[in-house]
């Protein structure tokens, strides 16, 4: 059997988070500069997101770039920006074919102003799509997210128009970038690293962890399945037990 008829499409994950790892490792062994594995991981991205559309899960978020890639050699950066500059424009058309809407969380403002307008006016024109919502973190990292919450928390308590007696964790959620989107019920990291490296640090709380040791760029549909499938047969119990989880 396929495995893609394997996966109940009825117990499907509504939200996927992706940390793409491993492109500059792949580049290296196949003999080019780091950059060449970014370009290669493109092919993944749009594979792995007509694969989620296809299937009917709801929300992919990809880990794009984070606030501590800045630190990169300047000449990766800049290929990347090069890069994602030429990939939101090809990718377009993929993402009115598939009725995705892009979304974008981070420091989007540190981004290059031609970066930022391209990413503005391609999220305006994808904005009435709603078969699947593709977010890209960029210039994002989780820790800078809470704080960027929390500060915007202590100014409206300053203003009187929050009381701390009132702060709830859902009173936080909707300070975060991702205040619109569900937390993620599976985390893929490709690669064979095994962290989360300060991605939706507060979203995660709840997710399933997979870990895969293959390489971004050779990531494909069916490994997405695989790890559907893996997250299928794990058992969720969010601190319940599991005679509690049964007997519901």
């Amino acid at each position: 059997m396929e495995l893609k008829q394997q996966i109940d499409i009825e117990r499907l994950p509504k939200h996927i988070a992706v940390i793409m790892d491993g492109n500059g490792r792949w580049a290296k062994e196949h003999g080019k500069q780091r950059i060449f594995g970014h370009y290669a991981g493109v092919s993944s991205v749009r594979n792995v997101a007509e694969a989620c559309a296809e299937l009917g899960v709801k929300y992919l978020t990809l880990y794009a770039f984070s606030t501590e890639n800045w630190n990169r050699p300047t000449l990766e950066v800049s290929g990347l920006m090069t890069l994602f500059s030429k990939t939101i424009v090809e990718e377009l058309m993929t993402f009115q074919k598939n009725n995705i809407r892009l979304n974008a969380i981070g420091d989007l403002k540190s981004l290059p102003k031609s970066n930022y307008d391209l990413l503005m006016k391609t999220m305006e024109d994808t904005r009435n799509n709603d078969r699947m919502t593709m977010t890209l973190a960029l210039s994002y990292s989780g820790r800078w997210d809470i704080t960027n919450a929390m500060k915007n928390i202590a100014l409206a308590v300053a203003n009187a128009q929050l009381k701390p007696e009132d702060i709830t964790q859902d009173t936080i959620k909707t300070y975060l970038s991702t205040a619109e989107i569900p937390d993620p019920e599976l985390l893929i990291r490709t690669s064979g690293e095994e962290r989360i490296s300060n991605f939706l640090l507060w979203e995660l709380a709840y997710s399933e962890l997979y870990f895969t040791t293959k390489y971004w760029p050779d990531f494909g549909k069916d490994d997405l399945y695989e790890a559907i499938i893996n997250y299928q047969h794990r058992e969720r119990r969010f601190g319940k037990t599991s005679e509690q989880i049964i007997n519901k």
